[in-house]
């Protein structure tokens, strides 16, 4: 589970589904490498591997590559156990919300901008007025439920494992050394090798992941895919990788 473009749960379904339900596997293992994404889309995909693991009685696995943050560790969570790389990068349990002023910038231009609403929220932060206090106490309390939402996520999923000793849902970001301590992962391990360890060394491995359209493969979609890249890379950036 790679990239934000990626990250909902209507592309996934069939991916999921078919991992979970092909040959009754003895375990599904999860490759995660994301920066966060929708903290919607991360509750769905979320929603989804759980109740597949219960229906099925099928466990699951994490294991981090690069980075599982935010929405990418709230995927990695839905898992019954998580194992990282020495130098992945994890946590960042919180959320954000981002975006610009340009309202100083139009009013040296001499240009005027006109909006015109029925509904006194209906143009909440717009970028091209001065910000409103009301709407930043607004803005900030949607926000603070949907960490509420990610915290009670991480604690049901991880139960006793974490650190109750520590504030672990600030947004920071730690080593996957770190976060074992903590309690967030379960330990430092490779796929294959964890996934032999378990099962034994002829354990087979069946893989599953996103194709991408015909039209896009011969691109058709070359401007999309580039500024996708650019919000991923800019996305990554944001921890170093």
């Amino acid at each position: 589970m790679a990239g934000r473009g990626s990250m909902s749960d209507t592309a996934l379904a069939a991916v999921l589904e078919k991992a979970f339900r092909k040959g009754k596997p003895a375990a599904v293992a999860l490759e995660i490498n994301s920066p966060g994404g929708s903290p919607v889309q991360s509750s769905l995909i979320g929603a989804r591997i759980r109740r597949l693991s219960e229906e099925l009685n099928v466990p699951v696995i994490a294991f981090v590559e690069d980075v599982a943050a935010s929405g990418g560790y709230w995927l990695a969570a839905a898992a019954d156990e998580i194992y990282a790389d020495d130098s992945s990068v994890l946590g960042s349990i919180g959320v954000i919300s981002s975006g610009f002023g340009a309202h100083v910038l139009l009013r040296k231009q001499g240009i005027e901008r006109r909006v015109h609403t029925a509904g006194k929220s209906k143009s909440m932060l717009d970028p091209f007025a001065p910000e409103k206090k009301e709407d930043v106490a607004r803005l900030e309390g949607l926000l603070a439920d949907i960490h509420e939402n990610f915290i009670t996520h991480v604690k049901n999923r991880r139960g006793g494992k974490l650190d109750e000793s520590q504030d672990l849902f600030t947004g920071e970001i730690w080593l996957a050394r770190r976060a074992q301590e903590l309690g967030l992962i379960d330990g430092i391990a490779h796929l294959k090798p964890k996934m032999q360890e378990r099962f034994g060394d002829k354990v087979k491995f069946r893989r599953y992941g996103l194709r991408k359209p015909l039209w896009s493969r011969f691109g058709a979609s070359l401007a999309q895919d580039a500024i996708a890249g650019l919000e991923e890379r800019a996305a990554y950036a944001r921890f170093g990788l």
